[in-house]
């Protein structure tokens, strides 16, 4: 695991450009598998006994094949090729010929902790007295970025989307300054839905002295292709996925930075040891390497999304439905929005008013859900709709 181990002072080009002196200086911690990760391990303070207990599909017949008792590989090599091996193939490349290979990839608790370690490591705090860095967000979009930049104490610099949701490139690359380290661009957006062309990506890059931050937790679904074959083209584009959404595994909390191979050393220094758990890993992998079930999810899931849209813009209280490369529809009713989607939650079917977003006046994001789920929210959508403009 060589290649993988966390170094001080290997970080060379853009990243030691900008990232924080204290960062670039760092003596990481070195866990107990840094070195050896076979024979008899009494070197971590485990349980060599065993664990206390198993999940409990596992408990009868009892199988601690995992060997729960032992930490975890800290840098998750296998699960790092099977995800390079898979995105590869998508854009029809090879770890060998211009694709990402293990030294691109960083695995995390979700995309949120890649947010925040990128935060930490290149964003000077000091917002608060007057100082720091800063990041650049596009709103309407995802709020982690928000909220990590606050909880870091970094700035944010704010450059809106288009009412049709394009990003204003002329006016993005007019706001940042030398304080601008991080660009953060939701691609597919959230609430948006909508795809960012990798033109843009391209241009934003090339102009910038930042890292670009292209999150893409919903790309499985978009008619754009993964901004992955940018990693190296770019020495400053870093991609954010995650397991949450298309794979439907939210509930593993997992999630990968796709990026320059400096930047992920740095962001293997600094994340905690174990970061990823072998119960996560090992059902990740599996996903991974058994794509056929994401497929065809995928497959249906884009059938009922095209005919929710349709049936969507069917109703005459409903005055657009976006177009979307996600797994859910944002859509705008003449009225009433907040009530209605609160009055639709009270009778339990959740979907998320996104009113008080820019661009979002009076609008509902709905996940696509189960043919069955979907049938149900579009018949209590009609029905409270009428009770509330009685």
């Amino acid at each position: 695991m060589t290649e993988e181990k966390k170094e001080a002072s290997s970080t060379t080009g853009r990243a030691a450009k900008l990232a924080r002196p204290n960062v670039l200086s760092l003596q990481p911690y070195r866990c107990a598998r840094d070195d050896y990760s076979s024979g008899i391990l009494l070197d971590a303070n485990e349980n060599a006994l065993g664990p206390a207990s198993l999940p409990t599909n596992s408990l009868d017949p009892y199988d601690n094949g995992m060997e729960l008792e032992r930490y975890p590989c800290p840098y998750q090599l296998t699960l790092k090729r099977l995800l390079c091996d898979h995105r590869n193939a998508q854009v029809g490349q090879t770890a060998d010929n211009g694709g990402i290979q293990p030294k691109n990839v960083f695995v995390g608790v979700g995309s949120d902790e890649a947010i925040d370690l990128l935060i930490r490591i290149f964003c000077t705090p000091g917002n608060t007295s007057g100082g720091g860095d800063a990041i650049m967000i596009t709103p309407p979009t995802y709020g982690m970025y928000k909220v990590c930049a606050n909880v870091n104490d970094v700035g944010i610099q704010t450059v809106p989307l288009t009412p049709d949701f394009d990003l204003q490139i002329p006016e993005m690359l007019q706001a940042v300054t030398p304080a601008t380290k991080l660009i953060f661009i939701c691609s597919p957006g959230n609430p948006t839905a909508k795809s960012i062309p990798l033109s843009d990506v391209r241009l934003i890059a090339s102009s910038v002295n930042a890292i670009v931050i292209v999150d893409e937790a919903y790309v499985d679904f978009s008619s754009v292709p993964t901004a992955t074959s940018l990693v190296n083209e770019f020495d400053n584009v870093v991609v954010l996925q995650t397991l949450s959404k298309a794979f439907g595994m939210a509930g593993i909390r997992c999630g990968f930075a796709i990026g320059p191979a400096d930047v992920i050393q740095l962001m293997n220094n600094v994340k905690a040891p174990y970061n990823v758990n072998k119960l996560t890993s090992d059902a990740a992998a599996n996903a991974l390497k058994n794509t056929a079930t994401l497929e065809e999810n995928i497959r249906v899931l884009l059938e009922e999304r095209a005919l929710m849209e349709k049936q969507l813009i069917a109703l005459d209280f409903v005055e657009k439905v976006y177009p979307s490369d996600a797994n859910f529809l944002l859509f705008r009713v003449k009225q009433k929005a907040n009530e209605l989607y609160k009055t639709i939650a009270d009778r339990g079917i959740v979907s998320r008013f996104r009113g008080n977003e820019l661009h979002c006046n009076e609008c509902i994001r709905v996940t696509i859900g189960t043919a069955a789920e979907n049938s149900k929210f579009l018949e209590q959508l009609e029905d409270v709709y009428k009770e509330l403009t009685a």
